[in-house]
């Protein structure tokens, strides 16, 4: 690469580097702050809370870092413009298409990576907040039992009771476990319990029972039902956990399905470091304004208002393929087909002003 390439490309990557942190932090800090007025701490810990904030500012790096290059090509860039380098650099025989390639050099790398997160990164930190949350929202939940203490909840109708419990390794004793159904009712009573961490094989809560006997209450039946039991693993289902998740689902799952919500989600991490390119090379267009007048905040106003734009056609677009509103063919192709086109239009513009100047 040659200096005034490397020179380019160092202007670009220092905002980007400073800008994407700025990013990670102010999500990693919403996030914090959202997850702790839920009161995740009391069901998860604080080692729960940090990794839960981690997995979901991973899964947040592939919006993130188009953003953060989109920004950092307009700062780059901008800065050049308006202290007139970029005059000094094509004075010296430097073409706009010399300039394009610099983006790229930083672009593409920076899309692959992009492209990497979404196929890969990202459904494994799904995968892995699933099953916290999973933990986090269950009823069943023993790290936020106190020994001593009633939990009960309308919505299901449970009633716990926990008597005496080991801080240490999480096990219970003494167990109370009422239950309400539409024609029945249940009632466990266990001297242990401990619960299993959901795997990513079945990330059902469950909880292992030791030593206890089962009511079983009908209304119905004139007769009801007692049962002893040794050991027992309770399963919680609920929708929340049992629902597909075509969002962790693995890319080379989603290629072989043939279902509109897989297809939309496969398109959209294969489109990933197309996008992100394409984002970086629409942020160059903002750069043509007259070097001598200071439109900076215009700028910044015109390009937050096309990345918006940008950011709920993307969406559209996925949900359009996921209704079958669209086929598979365009898909979410026809967003990155239209900035192509567009940057194309753009180009051709440029290149016919230039062509029509009169030579000195």
């Amino acid at each position: 690469m040659k200096l005034i390439d490397r020179y380019i490309a160092r202007e670009i990557m220092l905002p980007f580097t400073v800008v994407i942190l700025i990013l990670i932090g102010l999500f990693a800090s919403f996030s914090s702050a959202r997850l702790l007025a839920g009161a995740v701490t009391e069901t998860l810990g604080i080692a729960g809370l940090i990794k839960l904030v981690f997995l979901k500012t991973l899964i947040a790096l592939e919006v993130l870092i188009p953003i953060a290059l989109y920004i950092s090509v307009i700062m780059g860039l901008g800065r050049l413009n308006k202290d007139q380098e970029l005059n000094v650099i094509r004075s010296v025989g430097i073409s706009g298409r010399r300039i394009v390639i610099a983006v790229l050099t930083v672009a593409i790398p920076v899309g692959i990576i992009s492209g990497m997160l979404s196929s890969y990164v990202r459904p494994w930190a799904y995968g892995e907040s699933y099953i916290l949350d999973a933990q986090a929202e269950a009823e069943l939940n023993t790290n936020r039992f106190q020994a001593g203490r009633f939990y009960g909840s309308e919505k299901s109708g449970r009633v716990i009771y926990v008597r005496n419990k080991n801080e240490t390794d999480k096990q219970m004793q003494n167990i109370f476990h009422y239950i309400k159904k539409p024609d029945s009712s249940e009632i466990v009573i266990a001297k242990q319990a401990q619960q299993i961490k959901p795997t990513a094989e079945d990330d059902r809560p469950h909880i292992q029972l030791s030593e206890g006997i089962i009511y079983q209450l009908t209304n119905i039946a004139s007769t009801d039902d007692v049962i002893q039991f040794k050991k027992m693993i309770y399963f919680i289902d609920n929708d929340y956990v049992t629902n597909y998740r075509r969002k962790a689902a693995a890319t080379r799952t989603l290629w072989e399905s043939d279902l509109p919500r897989d297809i939309a989600e496969l398109q959209w991490r294969i489109s990933r470091p197309l996008a992100t390119i394409l984002l970086a090379l629409i942020a160059l267009t903002f750069i043509h304004t007259a070097p001598r007048q200071d439109k900076t905040d215009k700028t910044y106003l015109i390009a937050a208002l096309v990345f918006a734009t940008y950011y709920n056609l993307s969406g559209l677009a996925k949900t359009w393929v996921e209704q079958e509103t669209i086929g598979s063919m365009p898909g979410v192709w026809w967003l990155e087909l239209l900035m192509l086109l567009a940057l194309i239009t753009y180009a051709l513009i440029v290149r016919k002003k230039h062509l029509s100047r009169p030579r000195q």
